[in-house]
């Protein structure tokens, strides 16, 4: 598979050790790990919402019980079994009922310290539950896991204007304590949120991030120069003061880690023209190119955290300035960077994220996986000595690099679900079937839409592939039988089979 692939069954466990381990031996001071998350639409239960989907009757209680149990024992693992030290979580709804003061979230988890998520949601839950901010369900659920104890940061609740909506927010969770925070607001795109830690009496900057979607689009480029720009200015305000301060930028930038080059037709991109990421890992000894792009430690066919029309992508960063490679205060280490992909848990039997899905009581994580790095204290306090680097990257100017879904190359006789293999009565509309892959034999019903009749049920079928969903069309009509491979799913609405490659009409 194009995504980096982690070791399943018995080694799958040693995987999430190596991913998640806690403390190595040998090294100074005080280890620790950062993850950067997209957990894709945690919602609370206020009834107001700007997306149509996280709206009762589609979304409520049961959906939220499932969301915060799932991402929540993703990240719980890290770390054997502490969770994250720091912790940047992107797409958490912004409160649309503030109680008008900020949470005290210590307060409210003294407050439901004798019960879980799970009851506090159970039935119809109480007024009170359901003015809680999305955050706390997920802040409650990783306590209770023994993860942490967090300080936790948001972003402004703020629902914006209506020439700069604002609809999720970004947070940061900490088990260092907090000396700072500030929240800079961006165009079209969320607050980048600032937070000053004390890391066993040391400084570490750390910058949550959610830019302007759309990485591909030229149009929507020149927004996230700007989301860029808010970050850089504040970046290099603190580069003025101490050109080695320890500055760690997270979250999902809704760019690739070479959008300049990945996209030729972008002169110039947010990422590597304004805010200066790049992959030249000596570079930042220098005094021009300060700022580092982990994702340059792994092959370039392991680059991968996310996937769009079948092509793999690296939106979600973490970026680490100069002052981590020097010998005082925090230090990364070195060949840490990892992409939290586990198969049988966020990821499905062909390696894709196991998006979350509202159908049912919930389904599914996100359609991100997390990304970690490894950092370190060190007592010298020698800002002129330099990390050793086994194996420094080099930064590549030409070469898109562009991984895709090898669709022909799966083993659909084992991926696929059978008749044969769906239990008697079973329902495939309540959410535990969606995005599996099916052996669909059955007869045309319907042109427009294009529809067939399958286990007595009428469903779409449908491929972003206009040339093979034209040919498909066409080559069947009313009362013809069908047969192929498709992934079950619904849009809008609507339920449907999607034919992702024509490798699968078989």
């Amino acid at each position: 598979m194009p995504a980096p692939t982690l070791p399943r069954k018995p080694a799958a466990a040693a995987l999430l050790l190596l991913l998640i381990a806690a403390v190595a031996p040998g090294l100074a001071a005080r280890d620790f790990m950062l993850v950067a998350y997209n957990v894709e639409n945690l919602f609370d239960l206020d009834g107001i919402s700007n997306y149509d989907d996280y709206k009762a009757p589609g979304y409520g209680a049961a959906q939220l019980s499932t969301k915060v149990r799932n991402a929540a024992g993703l990240i719980a693992k890290f770390n054997g079994g502490k969770g994250p030290d720091v912790l940047i979580v992107d797409e958490v709804e912004i409160d649309f009922t503030p109680s008008g003061s900020k949470p005290d979230y210590a307060a409210l988890l003294k407050k439901y310290a004798g019960t879980s998520v799970q009851r506090m949601l159970e039935g119809q839950p109480s007024r009170d539950v359901a003015d809680l901010p999305a955050e706390f369900f997920l802040l409650k659920e990783l306590t209770d896991l023994g993860a942490g104890p967090y300080n936790l940061v948001v972003g402004a609740d703020s629902p914006g204007t209506s020439d700069r909506p604002s609809t999720i927010k970004c947070t940061v969770f900490s088990v260092f304590p907090i000396l700072e925070t500030r929240s800079h607001p961006t165009q079209s795109a969320r607050d980048v949120v600032e937070v000053k830690l004390d890391v066993e009496g040391h400084p570490l900057y750390v910058f949550a991030n959610h830019w302007k979607s759309g990485a591909s689009d030229p149009g929507t480029e020149p927004t996230r120069m700007q989301n860029a720009g808010v970050l850089r200015a504040r970046v290099d305000q603190i580069l003025s003061g101490d050109a080695h301060a320890d500055i760690v930028i997270g979250g999902d930038l809704n760019s690739q880690y070479n959008q300049s080059v990945r996209y030729p037709q972008m002169r110039e991109t947010g990422i590597n023209t304004v805010l200066g990421s790049q992959g030249n890992e000596l570079a930042v000894r220098g005094p021009d190119r300060p700022l580092y792009n982990l994702w340059y430690e792994l092959k370039p066919e392991n680059r991968a955290s996310d996937l769009y029309r079948d092509e793999w992508g690296t939106l979600m960063h973490i970026i680490i300035s100069r002052g981590l490679y020097d010998h005082r205060g925090v230090q990364y280490i070195d060949n840490s960077f990892g992409v939290a992909k586990v198969a049988g848990v966020n990821a499905d039997a062909t390696g894709r994220p196991i998006r979350w899905s509202n159908q049912g009581s919930g389904s599914g994580f996100s359609d991100h996986f997390p990304v970690f790095a490894r950092f370190t204290t060190v007592a010298d306090n020698d800002p002129s000595r330099w990390l050793a680097l086994r194996n420094p990257s080099v930064e590549e100017t030409s070469g898109a690099n562009v991984q895709r879904l090898n669709y022909a190359a799966m083993d659909l006789t084992k991926l696929g679900v059978k008749s044969s293999d769906i239990p008697a009565g079973a329902d495939l509309r309540d959410g535990t079937w969606n995005r599996k892959i099916f052996r669909v034999e059955g007869k045309v019903v319907g042109e427009r839409p294009f529809t067939i009749e399958f286990r007595g049920q009428k469903w779409e079928v449908f491929s972003h592939d206009k040339a093979l969903r034209t040919e498909f069309y066409k080559s069947h009509t009313i009362g013809d039988r069908v047969r192929f491979y498709g992934e079950l799913g619904s849009y809008q609405g609507r339920w449907q089979f999607v034919i992702p490659d024509k490798s699968w009409i078989r």
